[in-house]
């Protein structure tokens, strides 16, 4: 009797989560799953919209072939973009934990501080994104989309520096645009580690600086490896990304191979991420072993 108990206990807790998840694997299946499969089986086809019904051509792997080794659309796209992604990923978590680093101490008016650095995650939702993509948000024009570019032409003239330094404002825009839901990751991992690991630092003679490698950033490395994915593929699925527009435009089985070849791109950029930071990760741990 108490085994069939069990039983039937084990069952309803089965069938609760079930329930509670079928929403989502039904959403999933419906608006992700079989678009994604549809694609799939579109970059394989030239697709023909007729007046009453849709041609599927099969051509197999052409598109790729066209894609890979015949077209530049992709390189000339992707490689400037890529060459943005290398430098601005470890800019903006670097940026982030030592922001969250701050924003964790006891200091006056740090929940408004919070606020700010959140405040372009909120700008990058519903109607608010939309109004700043028309406005090309996502390229280096920062600068001159709230027509700061001006102020500073007058400002600097014809100078030497003019240039550089509204390259460097840009990059900084762009950095304090992406860095707001890394900050809040970061901080939320600060709050992690027990203060009476910093207390028994301080009474041990450690200093701000051996503090900061032997406790925070190795308590902080699933927070760190976390944020570099994250911000890896918010950069590279943004919607203004080049890329993304170029596979907007053509026929459906040409985008639908474009899409999924940087798919691949985007897993193996991963891929290497992941790797080059365990390694490093290794290392950090051998050195302060």
């Amino acid at each position: 009797m108490s085994r069939k108990r069990v039983l039937t206990a084990r069952s309803l807790r089965r069938l609760e989560g079930t329930l509670f998840i079928a929403p989502w694997v039904i959403g999933f299946i419906a608006f992700l799953g079989f678009p994604l499969l549809f694609s799939l089986y579109m970059s394989f086809h030239t697709v023909k919209i007729l007046p009453n019904k849709v041609a599927y051509d099969f051509v197999g792997l052409k598109f790729y072939r066209e894609i890979i080794l015949n077209s530049s659309a992709l390189y000339d796209k992707l490689i400037p973009y890529f060459q943005e992604v290398v430098l601005m990923v470890p800019v903006i978590v670097i940026f982030a934990l030592m922001i969250s680093i701050l924003l964790n101490q006891k200091l006056y008016g740090r929940f408004l501080f919070r606020a700010i650095f959140f405040l372009p995650v909120i700008f990058s939702t519903g109607a608010v994104l939309l109004q700043f993509i028309n406005q090309g948000e996502g390229n280096l024009g920062f600068l001159e989309r709230f027509e700061l570019g001006g102020y500073l032409d007058t400002f600097l003239g014809d100078s030497s520096w003019a240039k550089p330094v509204k390259e460097v404002l840009n990059h900084f825009v762009l950095v304090l645009w992406y860095s707001g839901v890394q900050i809040l990751i970061f901080l939320a991992g600060l709050q992690t580690i027990s203060t009476s690991a910093y207390e028994s630092a301080r009474i041990d003679g450690a200093t701000p600086w051996e503090v900061f490698w032997k406790i925070t950033l190795p308590a902080m490395s699933p927070f760190i490896l976390l944020n570099l994915i994250y911000t890896v593929v918010d950069m590279f699925t943004f919607p203004s990304n080049p890329v993304i527009e170029l596979v907007n435009t053509g026929n459906y089985g040409f985008n639908s191979a474009l899409a999924w070849i940087y798919f691949f791109i985007i897993i193996i950029f991963l891929g290497l991420v992941i790797l080059i930071y365990s390694i490093m990760n290794r290392r950090h741990a051998k050195n302060y072993a």
